[in-house]
């Protein structure tokens, strides 16, 4: 296997070429790093690298292992190794490593080389865990790879071709897990497609990656790509992993079916395919959520995942699986960057074991599955977070009075412990006597009904978490770790953890990945650009969208505004594509007025300002509500928190339509009490929240309004709620929403608290 080329980070005023290989007629105008790429909306997430003993590595590229045709499905001449650039958006391309020195370039990987080390130190370990009904499912370590082997030999049967997709669309499992890995072991590129795609969406991520191959987890989604199968000439065979198939088609197969196909096929051609793999080669494309345009093909390639596996192991202190075996649960998106390099790449390199929640998991089944996992490690998007909020406080609000009152006499203690833990004040060596007592009598219960009691690290990330959430939990000792990146950083770039935590920070760098700040302004907002291994390859056959987000000197621009604080703590203060220009000119971030009016009014759900190019701003609300169970759709019948609320404000409301368009009047008077505080502390009238609404129902993600994260889509609800949003604007001048002494709103019957 040929050694890839490196690059270092570039020294000041040293341009760096970047255009990918045979993209001949692409070229870098002046000026490209000061446009923001077009937002992924797709957001973020073991230890220092094992070398692949070199017994196994010779095995791998023995001289003995017979040839297969590997010629380039473009039939595009392979340039020579000096002539490799930082990016490519042609799917058989190479590219260079952003290494600091040359002698690092030895510690690059491809995907088998990493897995093949891990079933070797952890062969009987269990990998993989799941229940079927009420029995228990598991694959060790050795088992999990060669099922990925036998797959990736029954891809080549079914006449998978080099740099080829192979589509995944299903909840997560363990067969999901074998066909992505199987595809990349076989040569061809992973594709995970988000369950929520309409057939349309489907049509258009399997005809980009001209995928051979679809695995699908059930009749449901076997439907959606029938629809399209006409229309994709590069499709040639259809797998289903769950339920038994209705129907029989030529080019329908059974999962066990197909595993059957390449079981005892030889192991040459395999090998000889996996030898020929190098780690600057893409083997997996991440489609992004397609809000702003159509969705881009993400190239990820060997050494993008490899490394930041590693590197991202390392950085938050997973202990490797030989000492003490890390357990996570894989239940987010797959498609998602952030839930795979969690639930499959970073896992797999520490040994750690994966555990299946059901499908269900978002409607309702999470807890159980959390308390019968136990993991160590817990990922979850904000919304999941909020939702375990609401859910507790509903609890509480059930509880006797002493009950309350011990809860939040320790909620009292617990914040203002970890507080000055955070600030690092002299007194956070000492943890006073009360919090060892609050620990006893509420952290600890709180843990084991949230199956966290052995959970040492709790992340967030994907989209942002709100002040009030992160001091909930952690006032219950519950600290929740922020983590920062995008699709194009193969997920994480910046990590809080117990050393580096600051409340409302996204953390510091994972060590080898490098920020900086373009065009800082006044107070030290700047675009974020990232350095390092973890920086895609570029966007599949998009040169024009790669070249808008990956700068002439190499740098990934997120399209992202945050600042530095003087311990180099990174904030996230903005998104370019997200700012509100007002028709005067002002630029207005949008999510720190959002969260100030979700803070302020926590009967609020979901809150969307609106006002780009308009002449003020204005406002769309959504009220917790319940979920239905099956669906996840909301439902107009009030959470039980929601309902306490109301009947506190003097309001008798126990459904949305009691409180929508102004019906209640209580309601009505407190949200904009609520609004009238935010108000007061607007750095400018601009800033000021003129008119709003709430609407019939909350977000979602069956209603289109939220991303599979639980990520607001801005530009889809622009769309839905045109109607609403015309209305604010159809008078010619308005009238400031009255604006109370602050005395006189402190006086009054308020949501703050």
């Amino acid at each position: 296997m040929s050694e890839p080329v490196v690059v270092e980070p570039p020294k000041a005023g040293e341009a760096i070429q970047s255009c990918g290989a045979g993209d001949s007629s692409a070229s870098l105008d002046d000026g490209i790093g000061d446009t923001a790429n077009e937002s992924s909306e797709e957001e973020s997430t073991g230890e220092k690298e094992e070398e692949v003993p070199a017994g196994d590595a010779a095995a791998l590229q023995s001289s003995d292992t017979p040839q297969v045709n590997a010629q380039r499905p473009d039939s595009l001449s392979v340039p020579p190794s000096s002539e490799l650039r930082l990016w490519t958006t042609q799917r058989d391309g190479e590219v260079k490593l952003r290494v600091e020195g040359s002698g690092e370039a030895a510690d690059a990987l491809t995907v088998n080389q990493m897995f093949a080390a891990a079933a070797d130190r952890f062969s009987d370990f269990t990998a993989l865990k799941w229940k079927e009904g009420e029995q228990q499912k598991s694959l060790t370590y050795k088992q999990y790879y060669q099922d990925c082997r036998t797959a990736a030999k029954s891809f080549l049967k079914l006449g998978l071709e080099r740099f080829h997709g192979v589509g995944i669309l299903g909840f997560n499992s363990a067969e999901w897990f074998i066909a992505d890995i199987g595809a990349i072991l076989a040569g061809g590129l992973a594709v995970g497609i988000y369950t929520t795609n309409s057939p349309e969406a489907c049509h258009y991520v399997a005809e980009n990656s001209k995928a051979n191959i679809i695995v699908v987890e059930n009749h449901k989604q076997l439907q959606k790509i029938l629809q399209i199968e006409d229309k994709l000439p590069h499709l040639k065979a259809i797998i289903q992993y769950k339920d038994a198939l209705k129907e029989k088609r030529p080019n329908l197969q059974q999962w066990a079916e197909f595993m059957e196909l390449g079981r005892n096929d030889p192991d040459g051609p395999l090998d000889a395919i996996i030898s020929s793999q190098k780690p600057n080669q893409c083997c997996m494309l991440i489609y992004t959520s397609g809000t702003t345009g159509q969705p881009k093909g993400v190239m990820l390639s060997h050494d993008n995942i490899t490394w930041t596996a590693a590197a991202t192991g390392l950085h938050v202190e997973l202990k490797d699986g030989l000492q003490f075996q890390e357990r996570v649960i894989s239940y987010l998106p797959l498609s998602h960057i952030a839930a795979q390099m969690v639930d499959i790449w970073i896992s797999m390199k520490v040994g750690g074991l994966t555990y299946f929640a059901q499908p269900d998991a978002l409607k309702g089944s999470l807890v159980n599955t959390m308390k019968e996992a136990h993991p160590t490690a817990f990922m979850g998007v904000p919304r999941v977070w909020e939702k375990m909020q609401e859910k507790m406080k509903s609890v509480g609000a059930k509880s006797s009075t002493v009950q309350r009152k011990v809860a939040a006499w320790a909620k009292d203690v617990g914040l203002q412990t970890n507080l000055t833990k955070m600030n690092q004040s002299v007194a956070a060596a000492r943890t006073p006597f009360s919090y060892q007592v609050a620990k006893k009598l509420v952290f600890k219960k709180v843990r084991k009904a949230l199956g966290l009691d052995r959970c040492t690290k709790c992340f967030t990330g994907a989209a942002p978490i709100t002040k009030d959430t992160l001091e909930f939990f952690l006032s219950l000792n519950i600290p929740l770790y922020e983590l920062y990146g995008m699709s194009e950083s193969t997920g994480p770039h910046t990590i809080s953890t117990p050393e580096a935590f600051k409340l409302t920070s996204c953390g510091k760098e994972i060590s080898g990945c490098k920020t900086r700040l373009h065009s800082p302004d006044d107070e030290g907002n700047g675009e974020i650009c990232f350095w390092g291994r973890h920086v895609f390859m570029g966007y599949l056959d998009m040169p024009d969208k790669t070249q808008e987000a990956i700068d002439e000197d190499g740098w990934l621009h997120s399209g992202d505004l945050g600042k530095h604080d003087e311990n180099g703590f990174l904030f996230i203060t903005g998104r370019i594509k997200e700012m509100i220009i007002t028709a005067g000119g002002e630029n207005i971030p949008p999510i720190p007025i959002e969260d100030a009016v979700k803070e302020a009014v926590p009967l609020i759900s979901n809150a969307m300002l609106i006002g780009d190019k308009r002449k003020f701003l204005t406002m769309l609300l959504t009220i917790k509500c319940q979920v239905n169970v099956e669906t996840g759709d909301p439902e107009d019948e009030l959470t039980p928190e929601a309902v306490e609320l109301c009947r506190k404000l003097g309001s008798k409301a126990t459904r949305v339509s009691d409180i929508a368009g102004g019906r209640d009047r209580a309601v009505h008077a407190a949200i904009q009490e609520g609004i009238n505080r935010v108000n007061e502390n607007a750095t400018s009238n601009a800033q000021r929240i003129q008119k709003w609404i709430v609407l019939e129902r909350d977000f979602s993600v069956g209603g289109g309004e939220l991303g599979p994260t639980m990520k607001l889509k801005r530009p889809v609800v622009l769309k839905m709620y045109r109607e609403q949003i015309d209305n604010f604007y159809k008078e010619t001048t308005t009238q400031e929403n009255p604006l109370p002494p602050k005395h006189e709103i402190q006086k009054r019957s308020g949501l703050s608290s």
